[in-house]
C-alpha cells in the first residue's frame, strides 16, 4: 500500500502509557474491517444474501428502486428533512452549551458554511436518502495541507462501494507467532497488548455494476487514507455474527421478494384464466385421420373470429392471421356420438380479490417501521385529540428521531475538524463540548405535535385540581415535578425566567398581590396594603415576615374571610 493520504489531528495529551487494555478501540457502527498478516477480512454469508459488502449495498440500491418500497423510503425521508422556503433543514442548537456567546457565534458560523460546502440546502433529500439506502454516507474532507488554518475547503461525496474502513493489527517482531506475548512477571502490565492502525481504502477503479470486491488483491488495492480525512455516518445497524454493517432495508428483503413473487403469480393467472374459453365438438363422421384434420381446420377457420384490440389507437380489428395466446378448443368426434356441440369452459374465479397481496404490502411497510396507515392514503389525516393517534405514529415518530441522532453524527465530525483546524477550540474542550451540541431538524409531525398539546392540557387541569391542597397536603416542589412532569433543569431555567419577568415589569409579583389582598386585622373588612416592617420583616425579604405570622391567626383569617373581587360575585 501506499503512503497514507490526507491528514491528521493529534491530541494533546495522549493517554497515560499505563492506561492499557487488550481489547481494540471499536465504534459498534459495523464500519470495522480487520487486517493482519496480510489478509483482508471478508465475511461470507450463508443464507445467499450476500457474498460481499459490495453485493450488499448494490441490492439495497435495487430494493430502493421498487414502487412500494420507494414509497416508504420517502415517506421516511420526507418526515426526517422538512423541505421549507424559508428555513434550513436543520440548525445549530448550543442553548445547553456552556460556553461564550462569541464561541457560539463561531461555532453557528463554521456549522453555516459547512452546510454551504454541502450545499445541504438544495441536496439535503438526495444526501439522506443515500445514508438510509445504502446502511453508510463517505465524503472527503478537502484541506489546503500548505495552509490548514483555513479550514475545509471542498467536500466530496464518496460512493460507498469504493471505501473502505480498515484496522490493522500490529504485532512485534519479537511475537510474530504468538499472541500477546508475556514478559515471566505476575504483572498484568508486562503484556504486550496489540495495536490498531486506522485507516480508509479507496478503490477508484470498483464501479456499479461490473465492479467486484471478491478478487484477490481488489481486496487491498487502493489509496490508503488517513482516518481524519474522511467523515463518515453508518446506520448502527450491525450483523453481529461477521460484523458487517446493515441498512434499514436489509430486514424487507425477504418481505419484498414475497410481494414480488406474489404479485407475478396473480398476474400470471389473472391473463391464463381471465377469459371464458369454448370448446367445440366437430363431428367428422367416418372420415380418414387426414381427411378428418382437414375437414376440422376448414370448420375452424369458417367460423373463427378474431378480434385484435389495438391498445395504441384503441381500435378493434378483426385480424385472423395473428393467434391470440387464449384461443377456443377444437375436437373431433367422431360417428356414434351426439355430433357437433359447443360448451363453455369457465374462467378463473375470484379474479378481484387480493387480500395475500394487502397483507404483503403491510408486512413490507412494517418491516421497514412505516405505517401501514400510510399506504395507498389510508386513513386520512386527522388533526383531532391525541387519543386518537394512531399508535404506529407514535413508533414512527421516536424511529425518525432515532434516524436523526444518527445523521447528525456527519455533521459533528466536519464541525470537529472545522473549529479544531481553525483553532476556534482545542482538542480537549471540544470533548466537553461535543456532549453539549445539539441540531435542530425541522419537523413536520403533526401528531406528536398533538401528543404533546393534550398532555400539557391533561397536566394544567390536574394542577387545577391539586391547586387548593397545596402547602396542606403538598409541596409546590412536589407539585411541579409530579404534576407538571418539569425536570431539575427546567425548574432552575423557569425560576430565572421568572424573577427575569418580574425585574422588567412584565409580569406582577405574586407576593406583593397577596400582601396587598391581605385583609385588615381590625375585622373591618376592607383591604390596606399590610406594611411588612409591621411584620418584624426586614427589607426585601417579605417571606420571612410573612412565615414569622402566628400559624393559627392566619389559617382563621383566611378560612373565615374569603377574598371576593371588587364587583361583586360573579
Amino acid at each position: 500500500m501506499a503512503k497514507l493520504f490526507g491528514f491528521s489531528i493529534e491530541d494533546a495529551e495522549p493517554l497515560s502509557p499505563s492506561a492499557v487494555s487488550p481489547v481494540p478501540p471499536n465504534q459498534e457502527d459495523g464500519n470495522d474491517y480487520y487486517m493482519s498478516s496480510g489478509f483482508f477480512g471478508q465475511s461470507i454469508d450463508l443464507d445467499g444474501v450476500y457474498r460481499t459488502e459490495f453485493d450488499l449495498i448494490k441490492r439495497y440500491r435495487e430494493m430502493a428502486l421498487h414502487p412500494e418500497a420507494d414509497s416508504a423510503i420517502e415517506d421516511i425521508v420526507n418526515e426526517a428533512l422538512v423541505s421549507d422556503s424559508n428555513d434550513q433543514p436543520v440548525q445549530l442548537d448550543l442553548d445547553h452549551l456552556n460556553a461564550s456567546d462569541g464561541i457560539k457565534k463561531k461555532i453557528r458560523d463554521e456549522f453555516k458554511y459547512i452546510l454551504d460546502l454541502m450545499d445541504f440546502d438544495k441536496k439535503a433529500h438526495e444526501i439522506y436518502r443515500n445514508w438510509y439506502v445504502d446502511g453508510r454516507i463517505y465524503y472527503h474532507k478537502v484541506i489546503d495541507l500548505k495552509k490548514p488554518h483555513e479550514g475545509l475547503q471542498e467536500i466530496r461525496y464518496i460512493d460507498a462501494m469504493k471505501m473502505r474502513y480498515v484496522k490493522k493489527q500490529k504485532q512485534s517482531n519479537k511475537d510474530r507467532y504468538k499472541n500477546p506475548a508475556r514478559v515471566d512477571t505476575d504483572n498484568p502490565m508486562d503484556y504486550e497488548f496489540p495495536k490498531t492502525e486506522e485507516f480508509f481504502i479507496y478503490n477508484p477503479k470498483i464501479s456499479y455494476p461490473t465492479g467486484s470486491m471478491t478478487g484477490g488483491n481488489s481486496a487491498t488495492a487502493g489509496i490508503k487514507m488517513t482516518k481524519d480525512s474522511i467523515a463518515y455516518a453508518t446506520s448502527g445497524l450491525v450483523n453481529r455474527n461477521n460484523g458487517t454493517t446493515l441498512s434499514y432495508l436489509h430486514k424487507a428483503i425477504k418481505s419484498l421478494n414475497q410481494l414480488r413473487m406474489i404479485e407475478d403469480s396473480l398476474v400470471i393467472y389473472r391473463l391464463s384464466r381471465a377469459p371464458e374459453r369454448r370448446i367445440f365438438y366437430i363431428d367428422v363422421g367416418n372420415l380418414p385421420k387426414v381427411k378428418a384434420e382437414q375437414y376440422l381446420r376448414d370448420v375452424m377457420m369458417r367460423y373463427r373470429n378474431k378480434l385484435v384490440y389495438d391498445a395504441g389507437t384503441g381500435e378493434i380489428r378483426d385480424d385472423k392471421k395473428y393467434m391470440a395466446m387464449l384461443e377456443d378448443f377444437w375436437l373431433p368426434r367422431r360417428e356414434g356420438g351426439r355430433g357437433t356441440e359447443i360448451s363453455t369452459l369457465p374462467g378463473g374465479q375470484n379474479l378481484g380479490e387480493i387480500t395475500d397481496i394487502e397483507y404483503f404490502k403491510k408486512k413490507l411497510y412494517r418491516s421497514l417501521n412505516v405505517p401501514p396507515s400510510r399506504m395507498d392514503g389510508e386513513g386520512g389525516f386527522n388533526l383531532g385529540r391525541s387519543s386518537e393517534i394512531l399508535r404506529d405514529e407514535v413508533k414512527f415518530s421516536k424511529f425518525v428521531g432515532r434516524l436523526r441522532k444518527r445523521f447528525s453524527g456527519l455533521f459533528i465530525d466536519f464541525l470537529r475538524t472545522q473549529l479544531l483546524l481553525k483553532n476556534i477550540v482545542t482538542p480537549e474542550d471540544w470533548e466537553i463540548m461535543s456532549e453539549h451540541i445539539q441540531f435542530d431538524f425541522l419537523y413536520d409531525n403533526h401528531f406528536t405535535e398533538l401528543k404533546e398539546a393534550e398532555l400539557m392540557n391533561e397536566r394544567l387541569g390536574l394542577l387545577a385540581t391539586v391547586e387548593p391542597y397545596v402547602g396542606k397536603y403538598y409541596s409546590q416542589d412536589w407539585i411541579r415535578r409530579r404534576v407538571l412532569r418539569q425536570t431539575d433543569e427546567e425548574i432552575l431555567e423557569q425560576d430565572k425566567l421568572i424573577k427575569k419577568e418580574i425585574k422588567d415589569g412584565i409580569i406582577a409579583d405574586p407576593m406583593a398581590i397577596d400582601q396587598e389582598m391581605m385583609l385588615d386585622p381590625e375585622g373591618s373588612g376592607g383591604m390596606r396594603p399590610v406594611d411588612p416592617t409591621q411584620l418584624g420583616a426586614t427589607e426585601g425579604e417579605p417571606d420571612a415576615a410573612l412565615r414569622s405570622m402566628d400559624v393559627d391567626a392566619k389559617a382563621t383569617t383566611m378560612d373565615a374571610n374569603i377574598v371576593k373581587p371588587k364587583g361583586g360575585e360573579i
